[in-house]
């Protein structure tokens, strides 16, 4: 049989209906409130493949290197060519149709005009929701299907198992494509007035917790992170419930004339309204508790309501939660393989003290004679030779385990700072490159100290200790006594605080994308290209020259996916290249770069894309292959942009690449007094949002360069001129229906965060290490504005 009904299906059918397919049966044999419907079964997919004689050529086709771009888009389009023009063989179309004929109206709505029901069709792969892989997301979901649209539906499902995304994907993992198949299941729809998700106990810790997240509309919304929803915490001991009401801005609903999904704005009236009352979180709590009986473990749950009924729509078994107990609080990695005890306990004012490695090792690090101070910029203590580079050429005597000592780093010293142990420079703040990225790659950092590369000799071993900013004479831990980086900047508590206003992670190279996705942020609020650029060690027009335009191309589609890959569908938003002219000046090809007296000022950001706009079409060309892979979930941001003709240019330069300005998420930094001042101009150019680079704001309000020694003291992000500019901007884009961030150095300040809360930004996005001080910050700042509206 081509299909199979929902109460036929049980758990030990997922080869047959694939995860979602196996799930909803074991639901509706459970007697649990699933919407009926059917499956089109996986070896329906097959037999039409096979019998048809595509299945050879199909899987020829996608046998390519998924890391070529080019190759990989034209496997792609050929193999979802070869399914979508393949005709459906007589029975096969009667069988399916004569089952949706069975499915009957939908729920809370009448049939459409030609009397057949709305109905929901979800792909199912048969490789969905694996312990080791998660293929979540990438097949392709439609809603209100009616009529002979269902076929075209079912047959989209099936070529969306080869979009380029999917087919990336399972390289990447090590699957065989010819033995992933996919079933379709349609369901009766249900026309929800309120959707979201539930996790039956808590996700990090399995604690007798229940979290649920609640929008208007359909879930899809929730789902895709469309929607900042409300949630719902409840204690299943003492059954007490932490509300936190978000602002929800849009829904998914069905259009009355079309019957296709669509979003739609909230109405005022509704934005801030509680969705769900204490009534019905007592119903899904019930539910919940029924399922994660019926299946043994906790679950992760979508539901939707509509004419006070409940129904479930998906569940699946939570697998980020640590399962090793040791009598104290751990964290779950949600990536595979990084699940490990939690490493630090908070010191009380928001900082981390290592716990990892001995007391010992700690006490041997005080005894040593400190050579060189400067600034902690990057936590641990690592020992090793220092290496002195003062030339690029210096670079290839770094060594596994080496500490790097050098003026300043640069960007094409990245692959050089992964092998080391630690970092140490003469210049640079907390907010200079060696500081970021060292702190993203979890490598020990003391910058600012002056004169670390005349203090020490080349090969000289010493000890780091990137909390105190201090270098010591000798080896005073032993590799396996070093403290862990990555674990140091991990909070003790595993518990994610749910807030209204997103919290995101900055992330400079793709490299730290893993560490970034742990932190478990809402998403990227800052991804920088140019770190991508200039470490191919040449300038953009001289790698054009020497390797073609495509493959660079390549390089920024390859280091962007890698992060939209750890993120999906969280939001990732990158920004366009802005480097000034000294960096460029020492990559091959950069003697025809213009000589600045002060780099900052100017030839980068926007200014140099639209004058070189050959260049920029190039890097424009990454974002438009990136969503035509799938990756819906990138942004688009525009660099030092100071009026509305700036941003006017661009949008055509998006229009010309083939990117519709009016169908993707794109915006603006805000780094410039002028910028600021012209919000409401920004804002009326279409914009999806405006972002706060507050070390560049900051620094261009004061007259500070925030690398001079001389007035560093001078630089303060909490300004009150700063503040002033930042808060108009956010009154003016709220005005506008404009979102609002935050992406400097700043956003990782608990004053800033106060701020920036009350002033009501859409979303903060702070430093790797920072993410769950952020996370915790805002939550209390919510919570004390709720508890002062109710006063």
């Amino acid at each position: 049989m081509a299909v199979l009904w929902l109460d036929e299906i049980g758990a030990g059918d997922l080869e047959t209906v694939g995860g979602k397919g196996a799930s909803l049966g074991e639901l509706t044999g459970a007697g649990l409130p699933v919407p009926p419907g059917f499956v089109v079964t996986a070896g329906t997919y097959r037999s039409f493949i096979e019998e048809a004689g595509i299945d050879d050529e199909l899987f020829a086709a996608v046998d390519v290197d998924a890391d070529d771009s080019s190759a990989l888009a034209e496997a792609a389009d050929r193999a979802q060519e070869l399914i979508l023009e393949t005709p459906f063989p007589d029975d096969l179309r009667e069988e399916i149709l004569a089952a949706y004929d069975e499915v009957g109206t939908d729920a809370g709505d009448d049939s459409a005009d030609d009397g057949g029901a709305f109905v929901a069709v979800r792909s199912s792969a048969t490789a969905e929701d694996l312990p080791d892989a998660s293929f979540a997301g990438q097949q392709e979901t439609f809603l209100n299907v009616t009529g002979d649209r269902l076929l075209e539906r079912v047959r989209e499902c099936w070529a969306s198992l080869f979009t380029q995304r999917a087919i990336y994907y399972r390289q990447e993992q090590g699957f065989d494509h010819s033995t992933v198949n996919i079933a379709v299941v349609v369901q009766q729809m249900v026309d929800a007035e309120k959707s979201g998700v539930m996790f039956t106990s808590h996700p990090s810790t399995g604690d007798p917790t229940m979290i649920i997240e609640a929008a208007w509309g359909l879930g899809e919304a929730v789902v895709s992170g469309a929607v900042s929803p409300d949630n719902y915490v409840l204690d299943r001991e003492d059954r007490s419930v932490d509300v936190t009401v978000a602002e929800k801005k849009v829904m998914h609903v069905k259009d009355a004339e079309t019957g296709e999904t669509v979003e739609r704005a909230v109405p005022e009236d509704r934005r801030n309204e509680r969705v769900i009352d204490e009534d019905e979180i007592g119903t899904l709590v019930d539910l919940g508790e029924r399922v994660e009986d019926h299946y043994g473990e906790p679950q992760d749950v979508e539901w939707a309501m509509v004419d006070g009924d409940v129904f479930m729509l998906q569940s699946r078994p939570i697998t980020t939660i640590d399962e090793t107990d040791q009598g104290a609080s751990t964290v779950s990695d949600p990536l595979e393989g990084a699940d490990d005890p939690v490493a630090g306990v908070t010191d009380g004012s928001g900082g981390v003290q290592s716990t990892q490695g001995s007391d010992a090792s700690a006490s041997d690090a005080d005894a040593g004679e400190i050579v060189v101070d400067g600034l902690g910029s990057s936590p641990g203590i690592v020992s090793g030779p220092a290496k002195i580079v003062t030339k690029l050429d210096d670079l290839a005597k770094v060594s596994e385990g080496d500490v790097i000592v050098t003026e300043m780093t640069m960007p094409d010293m990245v692959p050089a700072m992964k092998r080391a142990s630690g970092i140490v420079t003469d210049e640079g703040g907390m907010t200079s490159h060696a500081a970021i990225v060292s702190r993203e790659l979890g490598v020990p950092a003391i910058v600012g100290t002056t004169n670390a590369t005349t203090v020490l000799d080349d090969g000289q071993v010493v000890t780091l200790d990137g909390e105190r900013g201090a270098v010591l004479e000798g080896a005073e831990v032993e590799p396996e006594e070093e403290t862990e980086p990555v674990e140091e900047v991990r909070p003790q508590s595993p518990v994610k605080p749910m807030t209204a206003t997103e919290v995101k992670v900055n992330v400079s190279i793709p490299e730290a994308a893993e560490r970034a996705a742990a932190t478990g942020a809402d998403g990227v609020g800052l991804l920088r290209t140019e770190h991508m650029i200039l470490s191919l060690n040449q300038t953009p027009e001289k790698f054009i020259e020497e390797n073609g335009a495509d493959a660079y191309t390549n390089e920024l589609v390859q280091g962007i996916r890698s992060v939209a890959d750890e993120f999906y569908p969280r939001p990732v938003r990158v920004r366009t290249l802005d480097a000034p002219t000294d960096e460029f000046r020492e990559l091959e090809g950069g003697a025809d770069e213009p000589a600045e007296h002060n780099p900052m000022l100017g030839y980068r950001g926007i200014r140099r894309s639209l004058d070189r706009t050959d260049v920029f079409a190039h890097e424009l060309e990454a974002f438009r292959r990136l969503y035509e892979m799938g990756y819906d979930n990138v942004e688009i941001m525009l660099p030092l942009v100071n009026d509305a003709e700036d941003v006017h240019l661009a949008k055509r330069q998006l229009t010309e690449a083939g990117i519709d300005p009016d169908k993707r998420k794109w915006g603006v930094m805000i780094e410039t007094p002028a910028a600021a001042l012209c919000a409401e101009e920004l804002a009326a150019t279409g914009i999806d949002f405006a972002s706060f680079g507050t070390n560049d704001l900051t620094q261009y309000t004061l007259a500070v360069d925030r690398n001079n020694e001389h007035v560093a003291d001078r630089f303060d992000e909490l300004h009150p001129g700063v503040l002033r500019l930042i808060g108009n901007v956010i009154e003016t884009c709220r005005e506008h229906d404009v979102d609002t961030s935050i992406c400097g150095q700043a956003g990782s300040k608990p004053d800033m965060v106060n701020f920036l809360v009350n002033e009501g930004v859409s979303s903060i996005s702070a430093n790797i290490d920072a993410v769950r001080d952020v996370q915790h910050e805002v939550k209390r700042v919510e919570q004390k504005l709720l508890l002062e509206s109710v006063r």
